[in-house]
């Protein structure tokens, strides 16, 4: 099963701020250094986890981002049906019209049954509880931030 990109970034965003030092805020700048992805991308996806409640923002000149408290529960699972915004596993509806043998297609629900089976799986992985020290510890150093300050 593949994720689609902003589930990534967003995923990825959401441990980098995990693994940030308690109550310290990250701007969306450090978080885009720290994942290696464009600010702009970066950008959409701390307002979509914001509106989801995972993560606060606080504006201004010594704003930035942290993990709310739902975002320090939130599992894998929970996010990427969140983010996951296709209706089918493959492409049975697409630009060129619908797929010949979409009527009364079982390929349709068994890929369906399968996208849930893999977020289940993932139902028990706590977003949070993924970055470690070891992992974090140069990230941080390479934006130049002191990890655990």
């Amino acid at each position: 099963m593949k994720i689609n990109a902003f589930a990534d970034v967003s995923l990825r965003a959401l441990m980098v701020l995990a693994a940030a030092p308690e109550g310290g805020l990250l701007t969306t700048q450090n978080v885009a250094d720290a994942v290696g992805t464009p600010y702009n991308h970066v950008s959409k996806a701390v307002a979509k986890l914001r509106m989801l409640g995972l993560i606060d923002v606080e504006r201004g000149r010594n704003g930035g981002s942290r993990l709310s408290a739902a975002g320090r529960r939130v599992t894998v699972g929970q996010v990427l049906r969140e983010l996951d915004t296709r209706e089918d596993a493959a492409e049975c509806i697409g630009p060129a019209g619908s797929c010949p043998l979409i009527n009364e297609c079982r390929l349709r629900g068994a890929l369906a049954r399968a996208r849930e089976a893999f977020y289940r799986e993932l139902d028990d992985v706590v977003v949070a509880e993924l970055p470690t020290s070891r992992q974090m510890t140069p990230v941080f150093e390479a934006i130049g931030l002191r990890p655990g300050a």
